[in-house]
C-alpha cells in the first residue's frame, strides 16, 4: 500500500501545472518510452499519463483484492464464534430443568391434608404403601383412603397453611420428600394447629412410605421408644383405630362425586 501511495504522489506531481511548466517536454517521452512501471510503448499509444493512471488503478485494485482475500478468513472465523455463540445462547433458553419427584407429589398432598380428596390423588402411593401419624397407622392404599377421606368427618375445616419442602435423593429412582409444615384444624368449633413434619419416601416416583410427625417427634413403635413392650401397645392401638376408621368409611370406598 505504501509503494501504491508513492506512485499516485507521483503520478499527481506529473499531471500539476508546475510540473508541466517545469519539465522539458522530452521528459514526457522518455517516460513514455522507458517507464519501468509502462514498458515500452509506440508513438501511437495513448497519452502516458492515461497510461500511467491505468496501472495505477490495477496495481491498487490487485492489493486490494489480495488484502480482502486475507482478511475473509479471519472473517468467516469470527461469523462462525458468532453463529455458535448465538446457538449457545439458544441452548441455554431453550433448556428446562427436570422437574422433580416432589413437583409432582405436592399438590396431591396438600389436597389430602385439605379435605377435599379425590380418587386420583391417591394415584400417588404404591399399592404396599403405608401411612403413619400418631393416631393411625395404614397398610395399602384402601387404608390410606380411609384414613384421609375420614377427616372431612371429623374436622369441619384442614388444611396445611404454611410448609417448606426438600428433597432428597437416596439412590436411582429413591428419593426422601421432607415436608416441614403447619397444620390447621377446627374441631367443634375451636381452631387448632399443628406443627409437623411429613416424611415421604418414594420408588420410581411412587410413595411407598408416609410419616407425619407432630410437632417433629419421632412416631412410638418398638424401634423408637425404650420399652419395647409399650412400643407394641402403641403399634396395636394405632392399628386398631385404623381398622375401626376403615370399617366407617366403607373400607376406603371413594365417596361419590
Amino acid at each position: 500500500m505504501k509503494k501504491s501511495y508513492a506512485i499516485l504522489t507521483k503520478a499527481k506531481l506529473l499531471t500539476s501545472p508546475q510540473m508541466d511548466r517545469t519539465l522539458p517536454r522530452g521528459s514526457v517521452r522518455s517516460l513514455r518510452t522507458s517507464s519501468p512501471i509502462l514498458g515500452h510503448h509506440p508513438s501511437s499509444s495513448p497519452a502516458p499519463i492515461t497510461l500511467l493512471l491505468s496501472s495505477l488503478i490495477s496495481f491498487h485494485n490487485n492489493t486490494f483484492s489480495k488484502s480482502t482475500m486475507e482478511k475473509q478468513p479471519q472473517d468467516i472465523k469470527e461469523a462462525g464464534k458468532d453463529q455458535l455463540r448465538e446457538g449457545f445462547c439458544k441452548e441455554a433458553y431453550d433448556y428446562k430443568s427436570p422437574k422433580g419427584v416432589s413437583d409432582y407429589i405436592l399438590p396431591h398432598i396438600l389436597n389430602l391434608y385439605a379435605s377435599r380428596a379425590m380418587p386420583q390423588d391417591f394415584e400417588i402411593y404404591a399399592p404396599n404403601a403405608t401411612f403413619e401419624d400418631p393416631l393411625m397407622c395404614a397398610h395399602g392404599v384402601k387404608q390410606i383412603k380411609s384414613a384421609f377421606y375420614s377427616l372431612a368427618k371429623v374436622f369441619s375445616e384442614s388444611r396445611i397453611v404454611d410448609y417448606t419442602i426438600k428433597e432428597n435423593e437416596i439412590s436411582r429412582g429413591k428419593t426422601e420428600i421432607l415436608i416441614d409444615n403447619k397444620q390447621y384444624y377446627k374441631f367443634l368449633g375451636k381452631d387448632i394447629d399443628v406443627i409437623s413434619l411429613i416424611k415421604l419416601y418414594t420408588e420410581d416416583g411412587k410413595v411407598v412410605r408416609h410419616e407425619d410427625w407432630w410437632d417433629k417427634k419421632p412416631l412410638w413403635n418398638r424401634e423408637t421408644v425404650t420399652m419395647p413392650l409399650v412400643g407394641r401397645i402403641v403399634e396395636t392401638t394405632r392399628r386398631a383405630s385404623m381398622l375401626a376408621t376403615h370399617a366407617l368409611m366403607r373400607f376406603g370406598k371413594d365417596p361419590n362425586m
